[in-house]
């Protein structure tokens, strides 16, 4: 089974959300029974990049999905030096809220198509609403080891988790805007 080229919004009546599995069961609960509704609320955004398949029941599979919102930090987070440079009300930020890959596509660069989906979608909202940076709530390690990867540094320990982030600068950086 292989990928379209492009990311589309979820879509409940054209997408087969039941058969995503990244055996991470938050992720998984998500996808199958949140996305659709926090979309309908207004709270978030999710985008999946579609089998080029379709099933029996005519939904086409899912091969990984990212879900993007708005979201603040307190400026107190952010290391000194940057945080002193900005103001004392919450700052303005996009959060990955979510992001996995179908099991069947793990460990082949998938994620990271993903991931500069995700950062390239937000690079477009931040023309017409800025932001400071793009968090990250990391689900496990692994996870927290992935971004890193790609330049993302930790902000602080967050409900449980290591909370990362990457200065809308450097997405800007990036992909080459000025």
């Amino acid at each position: 089974m292989s990928h379209q080229k492009e990311f589309v919004d979820l879509n409940k009546s054209t997408h087969d959300r039941a058969s995503f599995d990244c055996k991470e069961p938050e992720l998984n609960t998500f996808i199958r029974t949140l996305a659709s509704k926090h979309m309908k609320s207004g709270i978030s955004k999710t985008q999946v990049l579609p089998a080029t398949i379709s099933l029996p029941t005519n939904l086409v599979p899912i091969c990984s999905f990212f879900t993007v919102a708005g979201s603040t930090i307190k400026r107190e987070s952010l290391p000194h030096a940057e945080g002193k440079k900005l103001p004392v009300y919450p700052v303005p930020v996009f959060l990955i809220a979510q992001m996995a890959v179908h099991d069947t596509y793990q460990g082949q660069g998938l994620g990271q198509i993903t991931l500069i989906q995700a950062l390239k979608y937000l690079l477009n909202v931040n023309e017409f609403m800025p932001s400071y940076a793009v968090v990250v709530d990391c689900l496990n390690g692994d996870a927290e080891k992935f971004y890193l990867k790609f330049g993302f540094v930790e902000l602080c320990k967050h409900n449980g988790r290591t909370r990362l982030y990457l200065p809308m600068k450097a997405v800007i950086k990036l992909f080459g805007e000025s």
